[in-house]
């Protein structure tokens, strides 16, 4: 039995090969040829550069705090609304609110929770104090934290045609949409992860006043998104018979889409703003604005109808008034940044300027290098010299 299972390996012939070369090509990237700049930094030569960029840096830096001061704001995290809040007005804790004004306070900003019979919704109802008259353009902004837009599988969670409008059935969906691509023999509209994700907290358009003499502010949500996310959407060539909302959307439509209420995401600009995702887990979007009349100090209410919920990413939501500047909203970490580089700058300038002055560095003459054939001829001789004095040495040991 052994001697069936043992058998003798057959001789392998070598086949005549010729040597494969491993030099590589002379080429001068190949060899390291290339011509390349090998500076020597000395502090006379490092010193100029950092003075620049500290000469640079300084006014960047003091510009855009200056800028960032002049920037009015209030934020106001209502996530905990429905949990703390009463039916009457009480004093919102100051964990929960950040604010910068031209004057002071004379009123912290208050809260109270209502109900919307119609709506069958919580409304969180916001009292605050603008100190001073704002003059710039007034802006609405939501800020999510904690939330990840940025996940692979979440961004690329759409269709392009069926935003674009092609009426596609929910087996030509594109597979990124899983799992909502469709639902029974329907196709989901929109399909997709952010699509279902949708903020749908609901902001009041204007600021009530509740001064005796005062106007209510009116806001809009016209012209929040980007012009080009305008032209990505289009009005869908869907039957209402051929498509579902998305489950997290079966609160606006309990009996699914009719001919007449499927969404134009052409014009829902909230949609639009929604659907470009966001590249950190704290983020702002726009959701109102005012771009036409000054902001008048005084009393205002805010209702904000309580949809979205929070615990399921352990994150907080943000009520965001504000006003913007060169880099946006209010933000003081990128003028403090330049601050400091220009800082270091100016001090490891002073290093060296008080090194080169007080502790010069000699350098060395450069007439004593030599590369000529007749000094390497020299430097053998002497060095066949020496061996010969040495070796009577080697012999004694």
């Amino acid at each position: 039995m052994i001697n069936i299972f043992w058998k003798k390996k057959a001789p392998i012939l070598e086949e005549e090969t010729e040597p494969v070369s491993r030099k590589p090509p002379n080429t001068a990237f190949r060899q390291q040829r290339l011509k390349s700049w090998q500076p020597i930094l000395l502090p006379q030569s490092v010193l100029p550069f950092l003075i620049l960029i500290a000469c640079i840096f300084t006014p960047i830096g003091i510009g855009l705090v200056a800028s960032s001061n002049r920037i009015q704001d209030l934020s106001i995290d209502y996530s905990k609304c429905d949990q703390v809040a009463t039916n009457e007005f009480t004093e919102i804790p100051k964990k929960y609110v950040r604010h910068h004004f031209e004057k002071k306070w004379k009123k912290s900003p208050q809260w109270r929770l209502n109900y919307d019979e119609e709506n069958d919704n919580q409304v969180c109802q916001l009292k605050f104090e603008i100190p001073n008259r704002i003059k710039r353009h007034v802006y609405v902004y939501y800020r999510l934290k904690n939330f990840y837009q940025n996940h692979r599988n979440y961004v690329q969670s759409f269709d392009r045609k069926q935003l674009r409008g092609k009426p596609l059935d929910w087996e030509q969906l594109d597979t990124s949409c899983k799992p909502l691509r469709g639902t029974g023999d329907k196709a989901i509209y929109p399909c997709g992860l952010i699509a279902n994700s949708m903020f749908n907290d609901t902001f009041a358009h204007r600021f009530e006043s509740v001064d005796d003499n005062g106007t209510n502010y009116h806001l809009t949500n016209k012209g929040i998104s980007w012009k080009i996310d305008r032209k990505r959407f289009r009005r869908t060539q869907y039957n209402a018979s051929q498509i579902a909302p998305p489950p997290n959307w079966a609160k606006r439509f309990p009996n699914g889409y009719t001919d007449q209420d499927i969404p134009n995401i052409h014009r829902w600009e909230e949609f639009q703003v929604w659907m470009r995702t966001a590249p950190f887990p704290k983020f702002y979007k726009l959701a109102l604005k005012n771009e036409s009349s000054p902001l008048p100090a005084g009393n205002y209410t805010f209702d904000i109808g309580l949809n979205y919920p929070i615990s399921y990413f352990g994150g907080s939501k943000t009520f965001v008034l504000t006003t913007l500047g060169i880099l946006g909203t209010r933000n003081l970490s990128m003028s403090i940044m330049f601050l400091i580089v220009a800082g270091l700058c100016a001090l490891f300038a002073l290093i060296f300027l008080t090194g080169m002055t007080f502790r010069p560095r000699v350098l060395g003459d450069h007439s004593r290098i030599n590369f000529d054939e007749d000094s390497n001829t020299n430097e053998t001789q002497m060095d066949h010299d020496l061996i010969q004095d040495l070796s009577p040495l080697r012999e004694i040991l």
